[in-house]
């Protein structure tokens, strides 16, 4: 097959049919498995809080406020998660991927915007748990980025590689920081 076979047709187009394919069939699984359980409202809560990075922004806030000695590290770690939240919704504007849309799917948040990749939830708070780990020198357990990229698709908004990508980008951009003196390089 040649390039331009795989490209436009069975190659390329197949194989994004099988990455939706699974993409469905996790988020249906997840979504079958904590149907019955407290997992919904806690990623409810997880949902309004990580909106528009509102919870780790202000978690960046509080910790230059209370730590004088590292406050500059701490601002440019909260200016880095801010700037990977606006560089994820751009990023939806650019790749204009929808929402999940299928019957098997229950969407249980109201949504911002009717694009998805990557999960602008997933990247911030990735951002935060690196960048903030990296000010205080050692590596923070992400204990956050677990439960709020599980909470995406519990509540139906993202398809996993949404989610896949916000932690990338986050990891990526939360590298980004100069954590000062005393932080971990």
């Amino acid at each position: 097959m040649s390039a331009a076979q795989w490209l436009s047709g069975g190659g390329l187009a197949g194989t994004w049919s099988r990455v939706e394919g699974v993409d469905l069939a996790v988020l249906t699984g997840v979504q079958s498995a904590t149907r019955a359980t407290p997992v919904r409202a806690a990623s409810r809560m997880l949902s309004r809080a990580g909106e528009h990075a509102l919870a780790p922004v202000a978690l960046g806030l509080l910790g230059a406020a209370v730590d004088r000695p590292r406050q500059g590290a701490w601002l440019r770690a909260t200016g880095t998660v801010a700037a990977s939240h606006l560089l994820s919704v751009v990023l939806k504007r650019v790749v204009r991927r929808g929402r999940p849309v299928d019957l098997r799917v229950e969407v249980l948040v109201p949504v911002p915007s009717r694009w998805s990749f990557p999960s602008s939830h997933a990247t911030s708070t990735t951002a935060a748990a690196v960048a903030y780990g990296r000010v205080l020198g050692r590596r923070l357990p992400w204990v956050a980025v677990g439960p709020m990229a599980l909470s995406r698709l519990v509540l139906g908004v993202h398809h996993p590689t949404d989610v896949a990508a916000g932690v990338l980008l986050g990891v990526l951009a939360g590298t980004s920081v100069d954590p000062g003196p005393g932080g971990t390089p």
